[in-house]
Protein backbone atom coordinates (compact mmCIF):
# COMPACT_ATOMS: atom_id res chain seq x y z
CA UNK A 1 0.00 0.00 0.00
CA UNK A 2 1.54 3.31 -1.10
CA UNK A 3 1.67 5.83 1.54
CA UNK A 4 -1.59 8.22 2.35
CA UNK A 5 -2.94 9.79 -0.63
CA UNK A 6 0.46 9.33 -2.92
CA UNK A 7 1.36 6.86 -5.54
CA UNK A 8 4.85 6.69 -4.24
CA UNK A 9 6.24 3.00 -4.40
CA UNK A 10 5.69 1.25 -1.08
CA UNK A 11 8.32 -0.30 0.72
CA UNK A 12 9.27 -4.15 0.31
CA UNK A 13 7.91 -5.13 3.89
CA UNK A 14 4.78 -3.87 3.58
CA UNK A 15 4.14 -7.63 1.71
CA UNK A 16 4.25 -8.94 5.09
CA UNK A 17 1.44 -9.54 7.82
CA UNK A 18 4.06 -9.07 10.54
CA UNK A 19 4.81 -5.13 8.91
CA UNK A 20 1.07 -4.90 9.14
CA UNK A 21 0.19 -6.33 13.05
CA UNK A 22 2.45 -4.20 14.16
CA UNK A 23 1.93 -1.39 12.34
CA UNK A 24 -2.07 -1.30 13.52
CA UNK A 25 -1.40 -2.30 17.01
CA UNK A 26 0.97 0.70 17.67
CA UNK A 27 -1.45 3.08 15.58
CA UNK A 28 -4.95 1.44 16.63
CA UNK A 29 -7.53 2.87 14.14
CA UNK A 30 -5.77 6.22 13.49
CA UNK A 31 -8.01 6.83 10.08
CA UNK A 32 -5.00 5.90 6.94
CA UNK A 33 -6.58 6.79 3.40
CA UNK A 34 -4.38 4.61 0.56
CA UNK A 35 -4.59 6.51 -2.91
CA UNK A 36 -7.12 9.21 -1.12
CA UNK A 37 -10.83 8.85 0.04
CA UNK A 38 -14.15 7.87 -1.58
CA UNK A 39 -14.48 11.33 -2.62
CA UNK A 40 -11.68 11.34 -4.64
CA UNK A 41 -12.65 8.52 -6.65
CA UNK A 42 -16.87 9.16 -6.23
CA UNK A 43 -17.83 9.87 -9.59
CA UNK A 44 -16.18 6.02 -11.07
CA UNK A 45 -17.31 4.36 -8.35
CA UNK A 46 -21.11 5.30 -7.79
CA UNK A 47 -22.19 4.55 -11.00
CA UNK A 48 -21.23 0.91 -10.14
CA UNK A 49 -23.15 0.78 -7.24
CA UNK A 50 -26.88 -0.08 -6.05
CA UNK A 51 -28.10 0.25 -2.69
CA UNK A 52 -28.96 -2.72 -2.09
CA UNK A 53 -25.94 -4.60 -3.30
CA UNK A 54 -23.80 -7.00 -0.72
CA UNK A 55 -20.52 -5.52 -0.97
CA UNK A 56 -16.92 -6.94 -0.03
CA UNK A 57 -14.35 -4.63 0.75
CA UNK A 58 -10.50 -6.28 0.23
CA UNK A 59 -7.75 -5.20 2.48
CA UNK A 60 -9.84 -2.61 4.89
CA UNK A 61 -6.87 -1.26 6.60
CA UNK A 62 -8.03 1.73 8.43
CA UNK A 63 -9.34 3.43 5.24
CA UNK A 64 -12.61 4.92 6.35
CA UNK A 65 -14.23 3.52 2.79
CA UNK A 66 -16.32 1.03 4.64
CA UNK A 67 -17.99 3.86 7.13
CA UNK A 68 -18.31 6.53 3.92
CA UNK A 69 -20.26 3.59 1.70
CA UNK A 70 -23.03 2.87 4.43
CA UNK A 71 -23.51 6.89 4.98
CA UNK A 72 -24.18 7.02 1.53
CA UNK A 73 -26.81 4.46 1.44
CA UNK A 74 -24.69 0.93 1.25
CA UNK A 75 -25.28 -0.61 4.11
CA UNK A 76 -24.34 -4.30 3.45
CA UNK A 77 -20.62 -4.10 3.74
CA UNK A 78 -18.46 -6.85 4.71
CA UNK A 79 -14.93 -5.54 5.32
CA UNK A 80 -11.63 -7.61 6.03
CA UNK A 81 -8.56 -7.85 6.59
CA UNK A 82 -5.55 -10.11 7.37
CA UNK A 83 -4.64 -8.18 10.58
CA UNK A 84 -6.46 -8.91 13.95
CA UNK A 85 -5.52 -5.32 15.45
CA UNK A 86 -6.54 -3.99 12.81
CA UNK A 87 -10.19 -5.82 12.35
CA UNK A 88 -10.33 -5.23 16.49
CA UNK A 89 -9.63 -1.25 15.90
CA UNK A 90 -12.30 -0.97 13.30
CA UNK A 91 -15.30 -2.57 15.50
CA UNK A 92 -14.53 -0.56 18.30
CA UNK A 93 -13.97 2.67 15.92
CA UNK A 94 -17.62 1.47 14.52
CA UNK A 95 -19.01 0.08 16.94
CA UNK A 96 -22.37 2.54 16.51
CA UNK A 97 -22.82 1.06 13.06
CA UNK A 98 -24.09 -2.54 14.06
CA UNK A 99 -24.78 -3.37 10.57
CA UNK A 100 -21.20 -2.64 9.31
CA UNK A 101 -19.25 -6.16 9.58
CA UNK A 102 -15.92 -6.61 9.81
CA UNK A 103 -13.80 -10.25 9.75
CA UNK A 104 -10.14 -11.36 10.21
CA UNK A 105 -9.60 -13.00 6.54
CA UNK A 106 -6.71 -13.52 3.75
CA UNK A 107 -7.73 -12.19 0.64
CA UNK A 108 -6.05 -15.20 -1.14
CA UNK A 109 -8.53 -17.76 0.49
CA UNK A 110 -11.82 -16.06 1.15
CA UNK A 111 -13.99 -18.37 3.25
CA UNK A 112 -17.20 -16.80 2.35
CA UNK A 113 -19.41 -19.02 -0.16
CA UNK A 114 -19.37 -18.57 -4.18
CA UNK A 115 -21.93 -16.13 -5.56
CA UNK A 116 -22.17 -14.20 -1.90
CA UNK A 117 -20.85 -10.48 -3.50
CA UNK A 118 -22.84 -8.10 -5.55
CA UNK A 119 -19.37 -5.91 -5.66
CA UNK A 120 -15.64 -6.77 -4.67
CA UNK A 121 -13.98 -3.62 -4.04
CA UNK A 122 -10.61 -2.79 -3.07
CA UNK A 123 -8.19 0.19 -2.90
CA UNK A 124 -4.39 -0.38 -2.94
CA UNK A 125 -4.23 -3.76 -1.91
CA UNK A 126 -3.25 -5.96 -5.05
CA UNK A 127 -0.25 -3.26 -5.19
CA UNK A 128 0.54 -4.89 -2.41
CA UNK A 129 1.29 -8.10 -4.13
CA UNK A 130 3.81 -7.56 -6.61
CA UNK A 131 5.44 -4.64 -4.34
CA UNK A 132 8.77 -6.77 -4.23
CA UNK A 133 9.00 -6.92 -8.25
CA UNK A 134 12.00 -5.48 -9.25
CA UNK A 135 10.67 -4.90 -13.03
CA UNK A 136 6.89 -4.16 -13.39
CA UNK A 137 7.55 -5.10 -17.19
CA UNK A 138 8.34 -8.87 -16.61
CA UNK A 139 6.59 -9.89 -13.36
CA UNK A 140 7.62 -12.83 -11.88
CA UNK A 141 6.04 -16.37 -11.87
CA UNK A 142 5.67 -16.07 -8.56
CA UNK A 143 3.99 -12.58 -8.38
CA UNK A 144 1.76 -13.55 -11.42
CA UNK A 145 0.47 -16.28 -9.29
CA UNK A 146 -0.47 -14.13 -6.20
CA UNK A 147 -2.07 -12.36 -8.27
CA UNK A 148 -3.71 -15.09 -10.26
CA UNK A 149 -5.24 -16.68 -6.78
CA UNK A 150 -6.49 -13.77 -5.29
CA UNK A 151 -8.28 -12.56 -8.72
CA UNK A 152 -9.68 -15.94 -8.53
CA UNK A 153 -11.42 -15.87 -4.84
CA UNK A 154 -12.67 -12.28 -6.04
CA UNK A 155 -14.72 -14.09 -9.38
CA UNK A 156 -15.58 -16.91 -7.22
CA UNK A 157 -17.69 -15.02 -4.75
CA UNK A 158 -18.83 -12.70 -7.02
CA UNK A 159 -22.56 -13.48 -8.07
CA UNK A 160 -23.06 -13.15 -11.97
CA UNK A 161 -23.60 -9.65 -12.70
CA UNK A 162 -21.24 -8.52 -10.02
CA UNK A 163 -18.21 -5.64 -10.40
CA UNK A 164 -15.22 -5.88 -9.45
CA UNK A 165 -13.89 -2.65 -8.92
CA UNK A 166 -10.14 -2.51 -8.10
CA UNK A 167 -8.27 1.19 -7.72
CA UNK A 168 -4.72 1.61 -8.00
CA UNK A 169 -1.76 3.67 -9.02
CA UNK A 170 -0.71 0.75 -11.27
CA UNK A 171 -0.93 1.87 -15.36
CA UNK A 172 -2.83 -0.07 -17.51
CA UNK A 173 -0.04 -1.87 -19.57
CA UNK A 174 1.34 -2.76 -15.89
CA UNK A 175 -1.78 -4.20 -14.42
CA UNK A 176 -4.91 -4.91 -16.95
CA UNK A 177 -2.80 -8.47 -18.16
CA UNK A 178 -3.55 -9.44 -14.91
CA UNK A 179 -7.56 -8.69 -14.94
CA UNK A 180 -7.60 -9.72 -18.25
CA UNK A 181 -7.49 -13.69 -18.00
CA UNK A 182 -10.80 -15.61 -18.87
CA UNK A 183 -10.95 -18.10 -16.49
CA UNK A 184 -12.13 -15.51 -14.17
CA UNK A 185 -15.15 -14.98 -16.59
CA UNK A 186 -15.37 -11.37 -16.66
CA UNK A 187 -14.98 -8.02 -18.59
CA UNK A 188 -12.50 -5.38 -18.33
CA UNK A 189 -12.46 -1.71 -18.76
CA UNK A 190 -10.76 1.26 -17.05
CA UNK A 191 -10.83 4.87 -16.35
CA UNK A 192 -8.38 7.13 -15.14
CA UNK A 193 -8.88 10.12 -12.15
CA UNK A 194 -6.43 12.79 -10.55
CA UNK A 195 -4.70 15.73 -12.35
CA UNK A 196 -0.93 16.07 -12.02
CA UNK A 197 -0.95 12.21 -10.82
CA UNK A 198 -2.80 9.73 -12.43
CA UNK A 199 -4.95 6.76 -10.36
CA UNK A 200 -6.70 4.16 -12.11
CA UNK A 201 -9.81 2.78 -11.33
CA UNK A 202 -10.56 -0.77 -13.26
CA UNK A 203 -13.82 -2.30 -13.67
CA UNK A 204 -14.91 -5.56 -14.17
CA UNK A 205 -18.20 -7.29 -14.46
CA UNK A 206 -18.92 -10.99 -14.03
CA UNK A 207 -20.53 -12.82 -16.87
CA UNK A 208 -19.62 -10.52 -19.50
CA UNK A 209 -17.11 -11.33 -22.28
CA UNK A 210 -13.28 -9.50 -22.87
CA UNK A 211 -12.67 -7.99 -25.72
CA UNK A 212 -10.43 -9.33 -28.06
CA UNK A 213 -8.03 -6.95 -27.68
CA UNK A 214 -8.30 -7.55 -23.97
CA UNK A 215 -7.79 -11.56 -24.39
CA UNK A 216 -4.50 -10.66 -26.57
CA UNK A 217 -3.26 -8.66 -23.63
CA UNK A 218 -3.56 -11.47 -21.15
CA UNK A 219 -2.02 -13.68 -23.29
CA UNK A 220 0.63 -11.24 -23.19
CA UNK A 221 1.01 -12.25 -19.18
CA UNK A 222 4.09 -14.86 -18.12
CA UNK A 223 5.82 -14.65 -21.51
CA UNK A 224 8.84 -14.62 -21.16
CA UNK A 225 10.84 -11.51 -22.59
CA UNK A 226 11.96 -10.88 -26.10
CA UNK A 227 15.97 -12.09 -26.88
CA UNK A 228 17.88 -8.81 -27.38
CA UNK A 229 19.43 -8.56 -30.91
CA UNK A 230 22.64 -9.77 -31.61
CA UNK A 231 25.11 -7.36 -31.46
CA UNK A 232 26.43 -6.11 -34.82
CA UNK A 233 29.91 -6.91 -35.72
CA UNK A 234 31.99 -5.03 -38.27
CA UNK A 235 34.11 -6.80 -40.43
CA UNK A 236 38.20 -5.81 -39.98
CA UNK A 237 37.66 -3.58 -43.20
CA UNK A 238 34.54 -1.80 -42.34
CA UNK A 239 35.84 -1.26 -39.09
CA UNK A 240 38.92 0.51 -40.68
CA UNK A 241 36.49 1.93 -43.24
CA UNK A 242 34.17 3.55 -39.68
CA UNK A 243 38.07 4.80 -38.31
CA UNK A 244 39.06 6.46 -41.15
CA UNK A 245 35.44 8.24 -41.46
CA UNK A 246 35.46 9.40 -38.23
CA UNK A 247 39.21 10.98 -38.15
CA UNK A 248 37.96 12.91 -41.78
Amino acid sequence: RPPPGTGRRPPAACSGRRFWEERYRRAGAEPQEWLGGFERFRALLEPELRPDDRILVLGCGTSALSYELHELGYPDVTSIDFSPACVEAMRSRYAHCPQLRWAVMDMRSLTFPDASFDVVLEKGTLDVLLVEEADPWHVSSRGAAAMHRVLAEVSRVLRPGGRFLSITFAQPHFRAPHYAQEAFGWSLRHAACGDTFHYFVYIMCKGQPLAPSDLALGRQLGRPPPAPPPPITLAEDEDEDFLRAIEL
